[in-house]
């Protein structure tokens, strides 16, 4: 399923160039245009979904299954210490494309571009608290 206005839906067709780093039937990655580090590269389904809330598990297993595959071939070939895995949903969490993705972003050093640093909160939260706040989650499941 294509979403005429989905700039990712139109990379996967062909109407849109791309980079490719990889594609079969259920999945399509591809250098990220702006590239914060050297290899970053996006994943996506083939199949439009909007975020990770409203897709489907079989489309969230295909494409999470193919990250290892691409993050290892990116290791290979760049070398680098570590990589951050990204998605952002919604736009408060920073998304831009309404097409489900996840960034692989290479780490080189703590110089190379990229910040994923988050202020910790450990000491505002008790055990208590946090096996209710579980139990809350788990009941929603």
């Amino acid at each position: 399923m294509k979403h005429d206005d989905c700039i990712f839906c139109k990379i996967v067709a062909g109407e849109i160039p791309s980079a490719k780093v990889y594609e079969d039937e259920h999945v399509y990655a591809f250098l990220d245009i702006s590239q914060v580090t050297t290899g970053h590269t996006l994943v996506i389904p083939k199949v439009h979904t909007t975020d990770i809330f409203e897709t489907p598990a079989e489309i969230a297993g295909e494409l999470f299954a193919r990250v290892p595959k691409i993050a290892n071939a990116i290791k290979q070939v760049y070398n680098p210490e570590g990589v951050n895995l990204l998605n952002n949903n919604g736009i408060f969490a920073g998304q831009s494309v309404y097409h489900l993705h996840i960034h692989i972003i290479p780490r080189y050093d703590d110089k190379d571009g990229f910040n994923a640093k988050w202020v910790t909160r450990d000491d505002q939260f008790y055990l208590g608290e946090l096996q209710e706040m579980a139990k809350d989650i788990n009941d929603a499941i």
